[in-house]
């Protein structure tokens, strides 16, 4: 009769623990670079969908151009309106 005795599990190196540490960190960083290139194309995607002749970011385009005193003015009076309610 033989009696196997097991071997001892070693436990990993500081130098092991911080490979894996790093592994799992560059892995969270390519998702959340992922999920921002994503957020990115479809932001872009909806300005320049907004931009086509018509829709409200030419309208505020071609204003601007046409007036831009006036248009800076508005955009002070809605930044102060903004800042107020907070």
């Amino acid at each position: 009769m033989s009696v196997d005795i097991p071997e001892p599990v070693s436990q990993p190196g500081l130098a092991e623990r911080a490979v894996d540490a790093a592994t799992d960190v560059s892995r969270t960083i390519g998702e959340v670079a992922g999920g921002l290139h994503a957020a990115v194309d479809r932001l872009t995607a909806a300005i320049e969908e907004a931009r086509r002749p018509g829709k409200p970011l030419s309208t505020v385009a071609a204003i601007t151009r046409e007036a831009p005193l006036a248009s800076l003015f508005v955009a002070f009076l809605f930044g102060v309106a903004i800042a107020r309610r907070r």
